[in-house]
């Protein structure tokens, strides 16, 4: 039976639920709470927690390891996931049985993301360029491909979970793919898809009603130093969002468009984000996610004029009309990062993280935790995002800028660059 709760009635209580911690936990949280709702965090994770406890109550998955009977007694009216995580819990059956107001594909739709050799094949039978690919069952397997291709690959893992066994690699010589596959795990067969540059790009849009309505198009900062150096980071360092609902640079019609039948055969509702890289002249799909990004998707949030409906009526496949904030037009987000980070076997102590004066933009808090005394610290290897938005993309850049640099904590750092490279979309 499906839970009822109709997202037209401003004056009632709004419950929802937001699935996940850190700085995405919290921005939603914020963003919902500001347009009416009362917002709840489902902490799925074993750390940063301190962000969510800042915005409204917080639920641990250690303490409640369902959250199904809260759901059926609260009837949020719309639930906002950070990753497909939920689609592989013990409880997830359950939770599906009440048709929940989940912002996320579930079914049919979630294999665009969840298997990636299924949006390869997605993206074949409706014209959209793939890199060409290959699924090895082994490495054997894997290094004969790359020997017969005699190109470099990008390797990841088939199935795309957040523990799967192998984070994907950028390999940019054949030689350097080579090297890297006698070191992966191959439990669950390897997904190779050639290496066509660095010219990416992303667009997120939400599928509602049969219709595909862009939102933004979106950078991400990947790689964990400045000039695009070093390895690509297990979450950006940074990222720059453009309100594009007219697809402006073409991600949208080239990449999401093709595959509007496909949305409607399945009944697809929800976010879906796809990475394209620009190659000869066109863009081609690198991947499809079915969830707004952990650092898009805050900044989404907060553009937005209306992002409680909008995302309410999408998570029930209704038609939506997202309303924008009007001097909102770009947003800037920069990653803090702590001792370690990316190499994220380094392991610091908990030091102090120091906050000069008031932040004029949006701090949202990762891997810290609060002492009785009151002064922060860091837990973990990325400790704050800092987000701005401004009507021009220089605006939002200072003003990130002016603000990370109010915070310290020893051994931390953040990249100098963003904004001077691969924007715009396909530099």
């Amino acid at each position: 039976m499906a839970l009822e709760h109709s997202p037209e009635s401003p004056g009632r209580d709004r419950p929802a639920l937001v699935l996940g911690v850190g700085a995405f936990a919290q921005s939603l949280m914020r963003a919902l709470r500001a347009d009416g709702a009362r917002p709840t965090a489902y902490l799925t994770r074993d750390y940063a927690h301190h962000g969510p406890s800042l915005e409204g109550p917080c639920i641990d998955h250690r303490i409640v390891p369902d959250p199904c009977d809260w759901i059926r007694r609260e009837r949020p009216e719309v639930i906002v996931p950070m990753s497909i995580e939920w689609a592989l819990k013990p409880w997830t059956d359950a939770f599906l049985a009440m048709r929940p107001p989940l912002l996320c594909a579930t079914g049919e739709g979630l294999r665009i993301e969840r298997e990636r050799d299924f949006a390869r094949e997605l993206c074949a039978r409706h014209d959209i360029p793939f890199p060409r690919s290959w699924f090895a069952p082994t490495r054997a397997a894997a290094e004969a491909v790359v020997r017969r291709e005699d190109r470099p690959f990008v390797l990841k893992n088939p199935l795309c979970s957040p523990t799967s066994p192998i984070h994907t690699i950028v390999c940019e010589s054949v030689a350097d793919t080579l090297a890297w596959l006698p070191t992966l795990d191959d439990s669950e067969g390897i997904f190779l898809q050639e290496y066509l540059g660095r010219r990416e790009a992303g667009h997120i849009a939400l599928v509602s009603g049969g219709e595909i309505h862009s939102l933004v198009t979106n950078q991400e900062y990947k790689r964990a130093f400045d000039g695009n150096l070093g390895i690509v980071a297990g979450a950006p360092l940074g990222g720059l969002v453009e309100r594009d609902p007219g697809d402006r640079h073409g991600l949208a019609r080239a990449l999401l468009h093709p595959l509007l039948p496909w949305f409607r055969e399945v009944g697809f509702s929800g976010p879906i984000q796809v990475t394209g890289i620009l190659h000869e002249n066109r863009w081609h799909v690198l991947e499809y996610n079915v969830r707004l990004g952990v650092t898009s998707g805050p900044m989404i949030a907060r553009m937005l004029a209306n992002p409680l409906e909008t995302f309410a009526r999408c998570a029930r496949n209704q038609p939506v009309a997202p309303r924008w904030n009007p001097d909102l037009r770009f947003g800037c987000n920069l990653t803090f990062a702590g001792y370690g980070y990316p190499y994220t076997r380094l392991a610091g102590p908990k030091v102090p993280v120091f906050v000069d004066g008031t932040p004029t933009c949006d701090v949202w808090w990762q891997e810290v935790e609060q002492r009785p005394d009151g002064q922060l610290v860091a837990t973990g290897h990325r400790i704050a995002d800092v987000a701005a938005l401004a009507p021009t993309l220089p605006e939002a850049i200072d003003t990130a800028y002016a603000n990370i640099r109010r915070i310290r904590s020893l051994g931390a750092y953040y990249r100098t660059d963003v904004g001077q490279s691969l924007w715009p979309p396909g530099t």
